[in-house]
């Protein structure tokens, strides 16, 4: 059974830096594309970054430059390293990942973790 569980988040203020962290079980983590999301209230749910298993990750254009995922292979764990927040980066952080049953994709997430930049 696929668990993936956050932790990290908490009230950081404008310009200030943040690492939330997901640990993963269930799974072949090392061969997995892991993912971190986000959604703000009264918005959708938006891709933040991307890592892949050869450490090659994507990023949204409004966290380039600012925030960097990675991975700890032998901890089951991927981190997002979160510098000069913005109020905009406010929102409830998941991490999530998929796998196919067959032809079947299994999307995974985590319960998630609130992060809240403001002064």
């Amino acid at each position: 059974q696929v668990q993936l569980v956050e932790s990290g988040g908490g009230l950081v203020q404008p310009g200030g830096s943040l690492r939330v962290s997901c640990a993963a079980s269930g799974i072949t983590f090392s061969i997995y594309v892991m993912g971190w999301y986000r959604q703000a209230p009264g918005k959708q749910r938006e891709m933040v970054a991307t890592i892949d298993s050869g450490g090659s990750s994507n990023y949204a254009d409004s966290v380039k430059g600012r925030f960097t995922i990675s991975r700890d292979n032998a901890k089951n764990t991927v981190y997002l390293q979160m510098n000069s927040l913005e109020p905009e980066d406010t929102a409830v952080y998941y991490c999530s990942t998929n796998d196919y049953t067959g032809y079947r994709k299994n999307t995974y997430w985590g319960q998630g973790t609130q992060v809240t930049v403001s002064s």
